[in-house]
């Protein structure tokens, strides 16, 4: 399998580029409004500090994108693919999220598109954990057609253990939809 963890991608709407270091300081500048994580089982990502852990992270797992508005070139957030299972031919999409100025508008659902499109060119199942309590990217990603598989214990990159449901979309259904 010759899956690249960190393409560039691109639609009308957005380009979908690999995170690198030097986007810390831009990326947090949209990561630092509290209400974008007020669902989420991790509520103080908004803070440097934590922020620092979760961007880390990224990097580390080299499958972290920055998201920009193709029109404005403002950063619209951020996503990444994660636990490539070759075995399962699967791969997970997460720790996705998107300023609050693109809440509703089709930035979410063409990040989705772009990164499950190229995902299913080589895996034949896409994984998404969402919080227990994350009632947006629940409803979100309903729409996308996934599905829930499970509830299970995840711990982010260097965070506690927090409830999440296993959501999960296989190729087939994905093109029968898109």
């Amino acid at each position: 399998m010759n899956f690249n963890l960190q393409p560039t991608l691109a639609n009308d709407l957005i380009t979908v580029v690999p995170l690198k270091e030097e986007d810390f300081e831009a990326l947090f500048a949209v990561a630092s409004d509290p209400l974008i994580w007020e669902q989420h089982p991790n509520k103080d990502r908004y803070k440097r500090a934590v922020f620092e852990n979760f961007f880390k992270g990224a990097i580390e797992s080299k499958g972290a994108f920055i998201v920009y508005e193709n029109e404005t070139k403002k950063i619209v957030g951020s996503s990444r693919y994660y636990d490539l299972d070759e075995s399962d031919s699967s791969v997970t999409v997460g720790y996705t999220f998107i300023a609050r100025e693109f809440w509703g508008k089709g930035h979410n659902q063409a990040l989705k598109t772009l990164m499950f499109n190229h995902a299913f060119q080589f895996v034949d199942k896409v994984i998404l954990h969402i919080g227990t309590t994350n009632f947006r990217s629940q409803k979100a990603i309903d729409k996308l057609g996934a599905v829930k598989i499970a509830e299970l214990e995840v711990a982010y990159y260097g965070e506690p253990l927090k409830w999440n449901f296993v959501y999960q979309i296989d190729k087939v259904n994905w093109k029968k939809l898109h």
